[in-house]
């Protein structure tokens, strides 16, 4: 039986906590970051922003180096640990998203494997989005629902956020709709992010691509563990050539602080992040 727990928690302002366990084994386990300090490219890892546009004939991309700079820019000082963030100020037309490469920056691996990503957001999807889905990152080949690992804020008023880890669906076939109950997602009803806070999003897996109904995904929100999609056989099933790491799909805010690892995260490593956002810069004071 395919399950899924929700739960709901109340999201307080970050503040410093000491929290025991090895630091240095979690920086070791980054396999991308980007503090968006100064410039929208990685500290670790490999490539540049791309952006991706839909056609007119469904699943086929007109993909152009390099981002629009009038849509995305770094805010100085304005991050949540004093630095840079990424300010998104508007969509891009025909469906465009930008995204980082796939290759290298993510342990994508046939046959299993696990690993996690971790941003800080700032907006108030009430008021500031723009479109009816919006996604602050999106891991996928084709779309969401295909192969896709990621959290979005839907069309409800006011807005839900939600997590999802759907696989990738064989060619003839149609995978479950986000609307059926059952569908592989962590639902948090009417969320209820405002302007001028920032709030930390993790999402984790493990046994992805076994084969096996094995797999699990935990949604972590301000170092609270709010949910699971557990006992799946979700294979993602992507052509790293192809797919992407999407960050901030039709988003308007603050973005800051992302990170992608090679592992899943414990609750002692989310909780570490949260109470430490800048502890993945090689640079910056702590």
């Amino acid at each position: 039986m395919f399950k899924f727990v929700v739960g709901i928690v109340a999201f307080v302002a970050t503040g410093t906590v000491a929290i025991p366990g090895d630091a240095d084994n979690l920086k070791k386990a980054v396999s991308f970051y980007a503090s968006f300090d100064e410039a929208l490219t990685p500290e670790v890892g490999v490539g540049t922003l791309s952006t991706r546009f839909n056609t007119k004939e469904a699943g086929k991309f007109v993909i152009e180096p390099g981002y629009d700079k009038t849509k995305f820019r770094i805010a100085k000082g304005q991050g949540v640990g004093g630095g840079g963030c990424l300010e998104a100020v508007d969509v891009l037309p025909n469906n465009g998203r930008i995204f980082f490469p796939m290759k290298t920056n993510l342990a994508f691996k046939k046959g299993g494997w696990g690993g996690a990503f971790s941003m800080w957001i700032n907006t108030d999807p009430n008021t500031l989005l723009k479109t009816t889905f919006c996604d602050p990152i999106q891991i996928t080949q084709n779309g969401a629902n295909n192969g896709g690992i990621w959290f979005d804020f839907n069309n409800a008023k006011p807005r839900d956020m939600r997590m999802g880890v759907f696989a990738a669906v064989p060619t003839g076939k149609v995978g479950i709709k986000e609307e059926d109950p059952n569908a592989p997602m962590v639902r948090v009803p009417m969320v209820g992010f405002k302007v001028g806070k920032w709030h930390h999003v993790v999402v984790s897996w493990s046994n992805f691509d076994t084969g096996k109904a094995d797999a699990i995904s935990t949604l972590y929100i301000d170092g609270k563990k709010i949910g699971d999609v557990q006992d799946r056989p979700i294979a993602m099933d992507w052509d790293v050539e192809k797919a992407g790491i999407y960050v901030a799909v039709n988003y308007v805010g603050l973005l800051d602080e992302m990170a992608l690892f090679n592992r899943a995260l414990t609750g002692d490593d989310v909780a570490r992040l949260h109470a430490t956002p800048g502890l993945l810069s090689p640079n910056r004071k702590k």
